[in-house]
């Protein structure tokens, strides 16, 4: 399943599908973008950018007058490309790859011309990878205000109009800085909850329906106007009183010429796993791809629905599988705590919720590769890894207690590992109920 959910997300399956080239024309699904006399510009940031930007590369050739793409640190190896330029960065955090990944990229959004066309490669991620902040903020006040978002528990929407709202490149101002450009393209992979364009890496040239009062208003909700550190106040404060412009809204004339695609998404996925797991003989339900909220409540919840399921006979056909997606959180309200990620710990909820129930299995996986701050791609719990924890007469709650997930299915035979996938849809979630006959009930 999990080679089956990053193989229908791979960017270098997924471009040739959407986009071709006939002479100096782009082809995008069915939209035509010709060149003419002018030049491709590829600029982009994500996960799954520099997989984007490999395809990109054999598909338009010679069009391509030069790029740069922000990518993870640990994924450069992966990628030998001939035009464009990759730039390691930090994730989750930014870094100083971050803030030369952004001065790059905004330098060939300036230099684009009118007959030119700047083609955006944007997928999760590209957030923390390109990022050049108003001053007076540095990148350590950067670094402390994204730690604070990420372990407050606010989700990925308000994170990100947090960000769009510190950044010159976030939040339609890539998109200004490429006005001159005959049309401005972005191909876009999305690994948020309900595909809006405006929060997939902060939305870099896609108008921003938020403002400085918003920012300010995640900040408090989530009790951490205090917390950050004053230049991010200062600028939020300036933002609200008009001392510095908005972030560029829908009537901006750029976005007349803006043309922003979405071409892989977490509901692609599970319908294609849909098809998968029905061919393997099984009645597969989609129930979300927005599943949010702390992940160990998550797995609660999914674990409450599969035994009603199960013991009631709720749905005719078994085995069933339900399938989501979404974007969870754990939120990290102490000092110390162990390893792990949201996938790992909603698994972890769910198998000590049904106590390692035969005819209940579960797996999740972020499909980038990377759950949380671990080696780890996310989890699987059944009976089996149950059996493995009471044979050495342990239990799940201390480990779900301290966010110490990686550890106990480490120990247990529970990770699911597949190393950097240069793919990112978000996570996707298998709640299987087995057949009647093997749950030994």
């Amino acid at each position: 399943m999990v080679n089956a959910a990053i193989k229908v997300s791979d960017p270098e399956k997924i471009l040739p599908l959407r986009i071709r080239r006939v002479n100096n024309c782009l082809y995008i699904d069915d939209r035509r973008i010709c060149i003419d006399d002018g030049k491709i510009y590829v600029v982009g940031a994500g996960k799954a950018s520099g997989k984007m930007a490999l395809a990109v590369e054999k598909i338009l050739g010679d069009l391509i007058e030069k790029g740069v793409v922000a990518i993870p640190y640990y994924m450069s190896s992966l990628y030998k490309l001939k035009k464009i330029q990759l730039v390691e960065a930090g994730h989750p955090i930014p870094n100083e790859g971050s803030i030369e990944a952004a001065e790059k990229i905004l330098d060939i959004a300036g230099e684009v011309g009118e007959k030119d066309v700047l083609l955006s490669l944007i997928s999760g991620g590209g957030s923390a990878l390109m990022e050049k902040p108003i001053q007076p903020i540095t990148l350590d006040d950067l670094k402390i205000t994204n730690k604070l978002l990420l372990e407050s528990g606010a989700d990925i929407r308000e994170i990100n109009i947090v960000r769009k709202h510190l950044s010159e490149i976030k939040g339609g101002r890539l998109a200004v800085k490429a006005s001159k450009a005959k049309y401005i393209v972005s191909l876009m992979i999305s690994d948020v909850p309900g595909d809006n364009p405006e929060f997939i890496a902060s939305g870099p040239t896609v108008p921003d329906s938020s403002t400085y009062l918003d920012a300010k208003n995640v900040l408090e909700r989530y009790d951490l106007w205090d917390k950050v550190p004053e230049s991010v106040r200062i600028v939020i404060k300036k933002g609200i009183r008009g001392e510095i412009d908005e972030t560029p809204k829908h009537e901006h004339p750029v976005f007349r010429k803006t043309f922003n695609k979405i071409i892989a998404s977490n509901y692609a996925v599970l319908r294609k796993l849909s098809e998968y797991f029905r061919d393997k003989g099984y009645t597969p339900y989609i129930l979300t791809t927005r599943l949010e909220g702390e992940s160990s409540e998550a797995g609660k919840v999914l674990a409450s629905i599969a035994m009603d399921i199960s013991d009631r006979g709720l749905l005719d056909q078994k085995p069933i599988v339900l399938l989501l997606g979404g974007e969870p959180n754990v939120s990290l309200k102490e000092q110390r705590y162990g390893k792990g990620g949201r996938c790992q710990e909603l698994v972890l909820s769910f198998l000590a919720t049904t106590r390692g129930r035969r005819d209940l299995s579960i797996i999740a996986f972020d499909t980038d590769g990377v759950d949380g701050f671990s080696d780890a791609a996310g989890a699987y719990g059944d009976y089996e890894v149950w059996e493995n924890m009471s044979k050495n007469r342990d239990s799940p709650w201390g480990y779900l207690r301290e966010h110490n997930s990686y550890e106990f299915f480490r120990k247990y035979n529970g990770l699911i590992i597949t190393g950097p996938t240069g793919t990112n849809v978000n996570i996707v979630v298998a709640v299987i109920i087995h057949k009647p006959e093997s749950s030994g009930q």
